[in-house]
């Protein structure tokens, strides 16, 4: 029997869901935070860092700003599955390069809703000597974000102006930003025309 469209967009945002919370969960429980691994020398290394905000390891407003961003992505995530169940119900098929990339997009906010909404009630604190186990250390909506993927690819020369001994690429993030990242760059460039002729009508 086979799958209908939106069963197989549903199927890849699991698996995408799936991956991200494998990897965390991986890293959250047999790193401890800081700690490195190279992977391709220098150039990529799995960092073990956590983050309390935004993507890329920004952040704001602490406490009462965590749970506005909470509040934000779960807004977010339901207008974004509101919106690809819409376009599935057109009579004029919609591309489908249209419902991947923004099934990426849900499936990556997804994924860092999770680690704001459960992690601080299933796992302990990540130390700089300890791995976390089963246990609690925040209250609901105020986890932390794990990230792991680290890409210093190259450190500018001193005498670049304001970049000089900088790293390039410093942000840390995960498998869900990725998603989120790929899916809204794919938009942009090769389903730009769609969006425009959505906005046209």
């Amino acid at each position: 029997m086979s799958l209908s469209k939106g069963q197989r967009l549903l199927l890849l945002g699991v698996l995408l869901v799936v991956i991200d919370q494998v990897i965390k969960v991986l890293v959250k429980t047999q790193m401890t935070l800081g700690e490195h691994i190279p992977v391709l020398g220098n150039w990529f290394q799995l960092l073990f860092v956590e983050n309390k905000g935004m993507a890329f390891g920004m952040s704001f407003g602490g406490v009462i700003g965590k749970y506005a961003l909470t509040v934000f992505r779960i807004v977010l995530f339901g207008a974004l599955v509101w919106w690809i169940s819409k376009l599935l119900k057109r009579e004029k098929p919609v591309p489908t390069g249209v419902l991947v990339g923004l099934t990426l997009i849900t499936a990556g906010a997804l994924g860092n809703i999770i680690d704001c909404l459960f992690y601080g009630l299933v796992f302990s604190e990540s130390t700089l000597s300890t791995v976390a186990t089963l246990g609690h250390y925040a209250p609901l909506m105020q986890g932390k974000v794990v990230d792991m993927f680290y890409f210093p690819l190259w450190t500018w020369p001193d005498w670049v102006p304001l970049l000089g001994g900088r790293i390039f690429f410093e942000p840390v993030f995960n498998f869900a930003d990725s998603c989120v990242t790929v899916g809204a760059i794919y938009l942009i460039l090769f389903q730009y025309r769609f969006f425009a002729k959505e906005d046209a009508e």
